[in-house]
């Protein structure tokens, strides 16, 4: 069995098992998956053409429907 489905079969049985402690954890990674991203956004706004690598990394077509790209911080 491969590993994919041998971690997605421990993770249902913590569920199955826990069903009072697997919430908290599930949100504490998926909150630290959006911190994550908003911090690697910062950072990349910081460098020269940050909001251009952002655009292009993202596949953003309607630029004006994220003027925060183009505001000066």
């Amino acid at each position: 069995m491969n590993q994919r489905i041998e971690a997605v079969e421990r993770w249902a049985n913590f569920i199955k098992n826990n069903p009072r402690k697997w919430k908290k954890i599930h949100t504490e990674f998926i909150d630290s998956q959006f911190e994550k991203s908003e911090e690697f956004i910062k950072r990349l706004l910081k460098q020269k053409n940050g909001a251009e690598k952002i655009i292009r990394i993202y596949g953003i077509k309607n630029k004006k429907g994220y003027p925060s790209l183009f505001t000066k911080k």
